[in-house]
């Protein structure tokens, strides 16, 4: 019983989880470090800070979750 609901849980975070990286915006990666824009230190706000939280969290869960599999 107890594995049934970890594991649905597990996929619940999983989608969750991808669908919140999937959702990040891309323009501030390693184009910076070839020559690209982003130079200087931009500050997350609005719905960016609350999805950059959400994937921290929903990451903190998944491994949470998947430690869980160890002890059931």
């Amino acid at each position: 019983m107890l594995g049934t609901v970890l594991l649905v849980f597990h996929i619940v975070v999983s989608i969750s989880l991808l669908l919140a990286i999937l959702a990040q915006n891309r323009s501030s990666g390693l184009s910076a470090t070839f020559g690209g824009t982003g130079g200087f230190y931009v500050e997350k706000r609005g719905a960016e800070k609350v999805l950059y939280r959400a994937t921290q969290i929903l990451t903190g869960l998944f491994v949470l979750s998947s430690l869980g599999f160890l002890f059931v």
